[in-house]
């Protein structure tokens, strides 16, 4: 196991990260975070958060919890889809780790349900690579390519009580 990325690394990544979503989003009204659990749900609200400190405008951001669109899964689970209206709207799907793709995928297949959005975009914090699907994101904090046998962990204080991603 060895630390890759520490805390400010961290705090400066999501930093640029927002001001990239600020710069390609001229209207902010108009976009909707949808964090994907566990860590994506963390690493949009902290967007959000500096959005609305850079630029004062509080940015829709809600939990999109893919699971049951999972193609993987054997049993299906019940569809719990969030109330913010993505119809019209600027969607940025959040998610820790982009590794196949198949999770994005799940997401693509959730937002549907809820409404058409005018525009879909994907930030990530890590962007290991090893896609099965044409899926790439719009905002990475850092691209690590990894071995099939490696992994990529994401560690947030406010789920794991420490701050760094690590290479397993």
């Amino acid at each position: 196991m060895k630390i890759i990325i520490d805390q400010s690394t961290i705090e400066r990544t999501i930093r640029r990260i927002s001001y990239e979503i600020i710069e390609k989003n001229h209207d902010l009204t108009n976009v909707v975070i949808l964090g994907i659990p566990t860590r994506g749900v963390v690493l949009g609200n902290r967007i959000a958060t500096n959005i609305k400190a850079i630029e004062g405008v509080e940015v829709a951001c809600d939990i999109l919890n893919v699971r049951p669109y999972r193609d993987d899964l054997k049993v299906p689970l019940p569809k719990i889809l969030p109330k913010v209206d993505v119809t019209n709207k600027t969607v940025i799907f959040v998610d820790d780790v982009l590794y196949t793709g198949r999770t994005v995928r799940a997401a693509l297949d959730a937002v549907m349900d809820m409404g058409r959005p005018a525009k879909i975009y994907l930030a990530v914090l890590i962007d290991r690579g090893h896609r099965e699907l044409p899926i790439m994101a719009n905002y990475v904090g850092k691209n690590i390519p990894t071995g099939q046998n490696e992994s990529i962990l994401v560690r947030f204080m406010e789920t794991d009580g420490v701050e760094q991603v690590v290479l397993e």
